[in-house]
């Protein structure tokens, strides 16, 4: 049983697989439209809200260099999933880079944690743009009734209407192609970048020196906790991180590292790419070069229009606006803020249904969602599944709780991901490996230190939550995964199915 449960599925294997018709998907990206899906993921609320939340409570001005301290972890990160991704271009990103790697146990527990992480995810972010959406409607005098804008606040029955839709219209996108998916994310990323760039040089002509001082304020410490909303590494050590000072730069940094979260989606279209060797390193590590810069541009130009200490906690870009009277800016930040959430809620949809493809290809879940539609070439049948799922989920759900859910199973994939290119590379030396991780193993190593010291600083409540998701997951991976896997049936390569014609 034990090897069973460690048994790998090939490199050789994972690619042929991609290559039978019935499975297989239409290749049609390119490493600009990779690196428009890393910067349309990365890029949501975080740059207009947490900048200034995180500049107030934790570090001051230094909020940049926590930026860069965080863009750093992610780039160790970013480097492990390039070598992986242009290695083994096949969907499921972490998961099949595990399955390669460590075994189909391990395989399956990052498949099922990064379906959670996706699932949440997108239902969050959909909630949070129907509550951008509402706020804009009410502006122009259309109100919703309440029954109909989501359960917060709501008397009986409340379901989020915008929502759900939205889930259901970026469904519907995923379905008819990646490329039409690409188009409508570029242009939509087009617009949030131009709104981040109108804010970051209108702003910088409002930026006074003397709100720099001081750039480090004097560290505060924090009360140690003992609740489940404590922080892990304070229940386990009964160490509490400081606020501003040299370590309120790193507990910033904890914070916004958050923010960055997306860039390993784009590995999961690397079985879409044209030419994922050379693209998918390229998509992964520009749109996270692109958004680092954006990022300490805005936490640098924010903490320069008002004091610190002065930042609101709900809007505070928009609301620096209002506080040197041009309050036109805030409906500009109100707009892009919008726009932008459309295309993180449309790639985290993607991620996940490309990771529960590459399982059902693997047999892990039923095969019968890794059929490809005969026209659109696209993994239609868990796309819509999931979709309505989601749509449902964020219609009834309000999901502010759960979407630290979302931080630690992202953190979970990194430090798989950084392992397995160590086992990799000493089992596999012979693999082309169009991108190589510089200073192996060392740079892994640091990757899996610096990503566990940002999970431990996550509330415990957040890690039981995360557990109890992971047993469920062992439950369904002994009554059905393990029997039903297509390594535990050598014999049988495909089902007797014809494969649909292509048209």
């Amino acid at each position: 049983m034990g090897s069973s449960l460690f048994r790998t599925k090939n490199v050789e294997q994972s690619i042929r697989d991609t290559e039978e018709p019935e499975h297989a998907l239409k290749k049609s990206l390119s490493a600009l439209d990779l690196t428009v899906f890393g910067v349309g993921v990365i890029i949501g609320t975080g740059i207009f809200v947490l900048t200034g939340q995180v500049a107030k409570n934790n570090a001051g001005p230094a909020v940049a260099l926590a930026f860069v301290a965080a863009g750093v972890v992610c780039a160790l990160a970013a480097l492990c999933y390039a070598e992986f991704a242009s290695t083994v271009p096949v969907a499921g990103s972490a998961y099949t880079f595990s399955y390669a790697s460590l075994g189909e146990l391990p395989a399956w527990i990052i498949g099922w944690d990064l379906v959670l992480e996706f699932a949440l995810g997108t239902a969050v972010v959909a909630v949070g743009w129907s509550g951008y959406m509402r706020s804009l409607l009410d502006n122009a005098g259309w109100h919703l009734p309440g029954y109909l804008s989501g359960r917060d606040g709501a008397h009986g029955f409340g379901f989020d209407i915008l929502a759900a839709l939205l889930v259901l219209v970026l469904t519907a996108i995923l379905v008819l192609g990646m490329k039409l998916s690409a188009r409508i994310t570029s242009l939509v990323v087009a617009i949030k970048v131009a709104v981040v760039l109108i804010v970051i040089i209108a702003g910088a002509f409002f930026v006074q020196s003397r709100n720099y001082h001081p750039f480090v304020p004097p560290a505060q410490p924090v009360p140690a906790g003992a609740s489940l909303k404590a922080p892990l590494v304070q229940l386990m050590f009964g160490w509490a991180p400081a606020n501003f000072g040299v370590m309120g730069i790193f507990t910033a940094a904890s914070v916004v590292f958050f923010a960055f979260i997306g860039f390993d989606i784009v590995a999961t279209a690397a079985e879409e790419t044209r030419n994922p060797q050379r693209d998918v390193p390229r998509g992964i590590l520009g749109s996270l070069i692109i958004c680092t810069v954006l990022y300490v541009a805005v936490s640098v130009v924010v903490t320069g229009m008002q004091n610190y200490t002065q930042l609101s906690v709900d809007a505070p870009l928009a609301d620096a606006f209002k506080s040197i009277g041009h309050p036109w800016y805030a409906g500009v930040i109100s707009f892009g803020a919008a726009i932008g959430l459309t295309t993180v809620c449309l790639i985290l949809l993607l991620g996940q249904t490309r990771v529960f493809f590459a399982m059902s290809r693997d047999g892990l879940l039923p095969r019968f969602f890794s059929r490809v539609h005969p026209r659109f070439r696209t993994p239609h049948r868990p796309t819509i599944l999931l979709g309505v799922i989601i749509a449902i989920v964020a219609g009834f759900t309000s999901l502010s709780e759960l979407a630290e859910l979302v931080n630690i199973g992202t953190l979970f994939a990194f430090v798989v991901v950084a392992i397995s290119v160590i086992i990799l590379r000493k089992t596999r030396p012979d693999l082309p490996r169009a991108f190589r991780t510089p200073w192996v193993p060392v740079v892994p190593i640091v990757s899996v230190c610096a990503t566990l010291w940002l999970m431990l600083n996550l509330p415990a409540e957040t890690w039981l939550r995360f557990a109890i998701w992971m047993v469920i997951g062992f439950a369904v991976y002994f009554l059905y995964g393990r029997s039903h896997s297509r390594l535990a049936h050598p014999e049988q390569p495909s089902e007797p199915e014809p494969a649909p014609p292509i048209s």
